[in-house]
């Protein structure tokens, strides 16, 4: 059995507010559903109230990792792993930065912000199903730290 199949994701988290790279994660997830839910938000301050179960996300499950798109209306994807860091609760969840920036001042803060890696989103379904497969290779390789809930 491989690693990926041993130990998939079961939730993950995606910080995007492009509906159309939403439904091809989620088109992508369906082709691959034993490795992980997929839990969708479209900015920062949404994302938050899920990974602390707040107002309409109180029983919002944890997620395994969280994939982060930066450049989110209102807030940028930085705060969002800035913040993440300064609840103990949600510090050790991982997060992929999942953006179509080039940045390498983005990439920097990222990695500065405990970003687990930088990817470049895929343009293809075939694309996002291999960005699946090594998330959940990956996760099941970097359990996340052990933490408080909030």
């Amino acid at each position: 059995m491989s690693a990926c199949a041993a130990a998939p994701p079961r939730e993950i988290l995606l910080v995007e507010d492009n509906p159309g790279d939403v439904r091809l994660l989620r088109e992508a997830l369906r082709e691959v559903p034993h490795l992980g839910r997929l839990h969708a938000v479209d900015s920062v301050d949404q994302a938050m109230d899920f990974l602390l179960r707040r107002d309409d996300y109180s029983d919002a499950a944890r997620p395994n990792v969280v994939l982060l798109d930066l450049n989110l209306p209102r807030r940028h994807g930085i705060e969002l792993l800035e913040e993440m860091r300064e609840h103990e609760g949600i510090a050790g969840i991982p997060v992929i930065v999942l953006t179509s920036s080039a940045s390498e001042e983005d990439r920097r803060r990222s990695y500065a912000n405990a970003a687990a890696a930088f990817v470049t989103k895929p343009q293809s379904l075939d694309a996002y199903v291999d960005l699946l497969h090594v998330v959940a290779t990956w996760a099941a390789e970097h359990p996340p730290q052990e933490s408080r809930s909030p």
